[in-house]
């Protein structure tokens, strides 16, 4: 018997034997966030990622499952790399979870592959990095087809400068000035291994990977990256105001639309299958993520 934590029928069971025939899968999953009330279940009953995933896999186990994400975004933010796992006594093949629960699964939602992993993985704190991109589109007219898929700028943006003001975010800091009012996190003290910043025809993308992120810190961060692009504010203000931190001394906070959880890492041992990062319409001829 081996000891884990394990969650069923939404009970969570840490440091007990693990039941005999238990058995814990990890999914990857795509989903547009336009059309829920972020991932998390919420008490009012709105409809979220994790609620609509839950039921789908319920339905495929014939027993009620619970999940635990990689990260919870917020409402109107999209995954194309979004990692769950979740515990259970079905035995099933792992096909099952990804073409089965495609009958019961809204549109906006899909199971990009499906994997067993050992009970010691944990998709939230097993992962060592999370990767965020941001799509803002600044040509002189509105993206109609694109409207919950991008931000759109209404000033012209100057990419070079918004990458240098964004090496003063690089490495580890107290971001105490990028996090919201409400952020529940003990320390503000997080990690930035890169962002990167390039034009993609009509698209500016914004890649950001940090160990962990704050709530609305990349939002905080690129609404300030975009006001230094559009000349609203000097290079020299990110630094400024991360060094002031004080959440009154950010700009705007930049709307969720563009914004996509497209990688979560983990350690090379947990063998999950790897993924283009995507959104599905964005060009990357490298196939990976942004250098």
């Amino acid at each position: 018997m081996i000891r884990s934590e394990y969650r069923r029928n939404g009970e969570i069971f840490p440091d007990t034997p693990w039941p005999e025939g238990m058995r814990r899968v990890a999914l990857a999953v795509e989903y547009n966030g336009g059309a829920f009330h972020g991932f998390q279940t919420q008490r009012s009953g709105v409809v979220t990622v994790q609620q609509s995933l839950e039921q789908a896999l319920s339905a495929v186990a014939a027993e009620p499952i619970t999940l635990v994400c990689a990260g919870r975004t917020d409402a109107a933010v999209h995954a194309t790399g979004q990692i769950v796992h979740f515990d259970t006594l079905a035995q099933r093949p792992m096909k099952a979870w990804i073409q089965g629960t495609r009958a019961h699964l809204p549109h906006g939602i899909s199971v990009r592959w499906a994997q067993e992993v050992p009970p010691g993985f944990h998709a939230r704190f097993s992962a060592r990095s999370r990767t965020y991109r941001y799509l803002i589109s600044d040509r002189p007219s509105y993206c109609a087809l694109l409207h919950d898929q991008v931000t759109w700028s209404r000033h012209t943006l100057a990419v070079d400068k918004m990458r240098r003001a964004a090496e003063a975010l690089v490495g580890e800091h107290d971001f105490t000035s990028f996090r919201a009012s409400q952020c529940q996190a003990k320390s503000p003290v997080r990690r930035i291994e890169h962002l990167h910043i390039v034009r993609r025809g009509e698209l500016i993308v914004l890649e950001i990977k940090a160990n962990a992120f704050l709530h609305h810190m990349v939002r905080n961060i690129v609404g300030v990256l975009m006001s230094v692009g559009a000349g609203h504010a000097p290079e020299s203000w990110a630094a400024e105001v991360l060094a002031a931190r004080d959440r009154t001394s950010g700009g705007i906070t930049a709307r969720p639309f563009g914004l996509y959880l497209v990688a979560v890492d983990y350690a090379r041992h947990w063998a999950l299958p790897g993924l283009v990062p995507g959104p599905l319409f964005l060009s990357d001829p490298v196939g990976g993520l942004l250098e």
